[in-house]
């Protein structure tokens, strides 16, 4: 959700720059303008000082601006705040059958994931990462670097068999999603003689 905020937002204030400095430049340069244009005239300027002082005597209008920039400074700090929010998950709740749980640190599960996937054949490298809305459903990411000789189908396979099942399996979790991204390691063409 949050990559779609973004977006937006950036969209909006883009298409905003665009119009309001494509307005100005049109008036600038002394084209020739919409009689409902903003600025019709080189010697125009954004905001005259009748614009600027019209509404300085109404009681509505503090409060109003007030208001305006409170709300804008809030929702800049929820923006701020979105942004900082760890994406990686901290903790694992693993159920121990007495109620009460225990917490398995997030980076010590990647780690014997990426281990264990490390281990199978084919895979260079590899790079583990939990996520999720919270400690009970996490969520992987597994990103894998193939050798040029592995064969993708039979190693996402043995992923999904072994270190995925392993880790759900110890973590005690009924289910552990995972997303499974491949890349093949560069190299040289070989010479046959």
């Amino acid at each position: 959700m949050l990559g779609t905020v973004n977006r937006s937002l950036l969209g909006l204030a883009g298409l905003v720059l665009v119009c309001t400095g494509g307005a100005v430049l049109a008036a600038g340069a002394g084209l020739s303008v919409p009689s409902w244009w903003p600025w019709s005239g080189q010697h125009d300027v954004l905001l005259s000082d009748a614009d600027r002082t019209r509404w300085r005597d109404e009681g509505w209008w503090w409060p109003v601006v007030i208001a305006v920039l409170a709300l804008l400074v809030l929702l800049a700090l929820w923006w701020l705040l979105a942004q900082l929010r760890r994406a990686r998950l901290a903790e694992v709740l693993v159920d121990t059958g007495d109620g009460e749980g225990a917490l398995l640190r997030g980076r010590a599960l990647e780690n014997v994931m990426t281990g264990e996937a490390e281990s199978l054949e084919g895979v260079s490298h590899a790079r583990v990462m939990l996520t999720g809305r919270g400690r009970s459903a996490p969520q992987a990411r597994v990103l894998l670097q193939l050798e040029p000789h592995a064969a993708p189908a039979e190693t996402v396979s043995r992923l999904a068999d072994e270190a995925v099942a392993h880790a759900r399996e110890s973590a005690g979790l009924s289910s552990l999603p995972t997303e499974a991204r491949l890349r093949v390691s560069k190299h040289r063409a070989q010479r046959v003689t």
